[in-house]
């Protein structure tokens, strides 16, 4: 399976996308819609309506790739939609959201801050 190095940036497209997009159009939505260069060292991850289906782009030194998941019964957990500003992910939550796992709903514990021990 692939999985990136941790010093890759990761981008979330969170509006739904048609899966018949190959290269052009998600490179297109990535420089037009996200407002960020397509060919720079970076993820881009899209999902389609009903969530079965995800893609990942992303540019390696002379050309595009990309990667396509389909699940065959579950569905991605993915954010509310929302236009504009692309989500910012690290390379383990893009890893978390590949295997299943809901981000935005399972919380972690609340960081705790003290000024002292005693």
């Amino acid at each position: 399976m692939l999985r990136p190095s941790d010093n890759v940036s990761v981008y979330l497209y969170t509006v739904p996308v048609d899966m018949r997009k190959s290269i052009n159009g998600l490179s297109l939505l990535v420089e037009q819609e996200m407002d960020l260069p397509p060919m720079s060292e970076a993820l881009f991850v899209f999902c389609n309506r009903a969530r079965d289906k995800i893609k990942l782009l992303c540019w390696e030194r002379n050309g595009f790739i990309v990667w396509y998941k389909r699940l065959e019964k579950q569905r991605f957990k993915w954010p509310e939609w929302q236009e504009g500003e692309p989500l910012t992910l690290t390379v383990s939550e893009l890893n978390r959201l590949l295997d299943g796992f809901d981000l935005w709903n399972n919380k972690p514990h609340e960081r705790l801050f003290f000024h002292s021990v005693g």
